[in-house]
């Protein structure tokens, strides 16, 4: 279902290349490394601690157990995402996903395309709900876009998160049914 699928919606209105979205491969590890160095490097979403290497990001995004998918505009890699089972078992209906945009493609359209996808592909698996455990408080961006696509904040993690430049904040668990 999710080989190739442009997202057509991005780019309709600004005449700018559309995003499309398609399973990642081992060809795509260098580009993924890369926006998520960029993430561990910025340090303000995502629980990386500065010293995560190249390989440990890798083994994060393109785990066997994650079925990962990238968004391209134009050709490049500008995100990508991977979707997994929440927890095993009699909870494993529910799905997490985890999601990274380039910097230079921010604003884009991007998080959205794949955060449609990502619940399109997640109901095509069987999942019945998606859950995010841990969205810093502070990730504006990141919390508008969950709440447009139907999430809403099921928690907060008081103090949860060590932003390096705010000290700890709070973090969201984030859910919707599918």
């Amino acid at each position: 279902m999710s080989e190739l699928r442009k997202m057509s919606d991005t780019s309709a209105a600004s005449g700018a290349p559309a995003v499309v979205i398609r399973a990642a491969t081992g060809d795509d590890a260098p580009a993924i490394v890369a926006i998520a160095r960029e993430v561990v490097a910025d340090g303000t979403t995502y629980l990386f601690r500065p010293d995560t290497t190249d390989d440990e990001l890798r083994a994060f995004w393109l785990s066997p157990q994650v079925s990962t998918f990238v968004a391209t505009v134009g050709g490049e890699v500008a995100g990508c995402y991977g979707v997994r089972a929440n927890y095993p078992g009699r909870a494993s209906h529910v799905a997490n996903a985890a999601y990274i945009v380039a910097a230079r493609f921010a604003g884009r359209g991007v998080g959205h395309a794949m955060g449609r996808h990502s619940l399109d592909e997640a109901r095509s698996r069987g999942f019945r709900a998606m859950q995010f455990n841990f969205v810093v408080s502070t990730n504006a961006p990141a919390i508008a876009l969950w709440k447009k696509l139907g999430f809403e904040i099921a928690g907060t993690l008081r103090g949860a998160f060590d932003h390096p430049k705010l000290g700890f904040v709070d973090a969201h668990v984030m859910y919707r049914s599918l």
